[in-house]
């Protein structure tokens, strides 16, 4: 790797994290020496890159840095290509029309017009329901807006049994599988983390009620939750 495919590198590298990373993890990544690494740093912030931090402490880059004309290898064009196209076979058409929205972004932010070789990469996702049984579900968009917001949610839902219940929830994660979504959320009747899935939904509101703690909080203790019981035994979000 030459010096100017480092600097793209480490550029790239600091573009993933959300806070400051020292020296050492990145010179870990790209497979340098933390001094190699401290120059090309400072090569950098002197060709204007906005690069916040000092040696020691760690760096980062400052919000609002407009990304320059982007460049993509073959292979992260395929994998952007596989992505967008695997999310527009869901059954959630506000993120099936973002995903071909970025796609169109991506195409013409590049230094080349990128239109032909997406269009044409050979890599489509196999949906197991087929194109033609997808059944769109608008409460998909709904939980999504309810995690951004932090809003509680209030469902009616029925178990694998038939057994119909109202609770009121704080969706922590969106899982989607093929066939099936799963939503992981704090249930305030149970005072417990449980699974609901999206088909066993019979209605759904986001109401104006905040959740009771930041989701990031909460997205902490169902992480730590799910490892104890992935550990034990227990942990299925497949349900």
């Amino acid at each position: 790797m030459d010096k100017t495919e480092r600097l793209f590198a480490v550029m790239d590298a600091l573009r993933r994290h959300r806070r400051p990373v020292t020296a050492a993890a990145l010179a870990e990544e790209q497979g340098v020496s933390v001094r190699t690494l401290y120059r090309d740093v400072q090569t950098l912030i002197g060709l204007g890159a906005p690069i916040d931090g000092e040696a020691g402490v760690g760096y980062m880059l400052k919000p609002g840095f407009f990304l320059p004309p982007l460049m993509f290898t073959p292979e992260e064009l395929e994998a952007l290509v596989l992505g967008a196209r695997w999310v527009g076979a869901q059954p959630d058409d506000g993120l099936g029309a973002a995903a071909r929205n970025a796609l169109g972004k991506i195409a013409t932010a590049s230094p080349e017009d990128l239109r032909d070789r997406i269009n044409d990469t050979g890599l489509w996702p196999v949906a197991v329901w087929g194109a033609n049984s997808r059944q769109p579900m608008p409460i998909l968009g709904q939980v999504r807006q309810a995690m951004r917001t932090e809003r509680t949610l209030q469902i009616s839902y029925e178990d694998e049994h038939g057994n119909p219940s109202e609770r009121a929830i704080w969706p922590v994660q969106l899982a989607y599988y093929e066939g099936k979504q799963v939503i992981a959320a704090w249930c305030c009747l149970r005072k417990a983390f449980r699974n609901f899935r999206t088909d066993r939904i019979v209605s759904l509101t986001v109401t104006d009620e905040r959740y009771g703690k930041r989701r990031a909080v909460l997205e902490r203790d169902w992480r730590d939750s799910w490892e104890w019981d992935r550990r034990n035994g227990g942990a299925d979000l497949n349900r």
